[in-house]
């Protein structure tokens, strides 16, 4: 058995953006996602994004080889909900900065959970 201390599937990015731009554009939020991907050093499988229509936001998706990279917004509050996984090589936290640097969120809020870990919540289990 591997010590769950000691070993770390992954980083997982839980990012809220207040403000910004493009939320209500699903090809341009597609392909800034591709761009944060290819930074990261990850490798893109398939993607797919929703447009809710009317003033409303999108929700996309981004499959990786290393895990994935998701976003759902609501341009009508100003909020944009971020998840970046990522394992191996890829680097989250440089998506992370391309994902702020690309839509220029008011404020960032990032939660980082390192997956695999045993004592990442002081959630009880279920």
């Amino acid at each position: 058995m591997i010590e769950p201390l000691r070993h770390i599937t992954g980083t997982h990015l839980l990012i809220d953006h207040f403000g910004g731009r493009f939320l209500d554009d699903p090809a341009r939020l597609e392909a800034i996602l591709r761009a944060a991907a290819a930074v990261a050093g990850a490798t893109v499988l398939s993607g797919s994004f929703h447009h809710f229509g009317g003033g409303n936001g999108v929700t996309g998706v981004l499959l990786l080889a290393e895990s994935h990279i998701s976003i759902h917004t609501w341009p009508e509050r100003g909020f944009a909900a971020i998840d970046i996984f990522m394992c191996g090589k890829a680097d989250p936290d440089k998506a992370a900065g391309m994902l702020k640097q690309s839509l220029a969120p008011r404020h960032v809020e990032l939660r980082r959970v390192m997956r695999g870990h045993s004592n990442h919540f002081s959630q009880p289990s279920i």
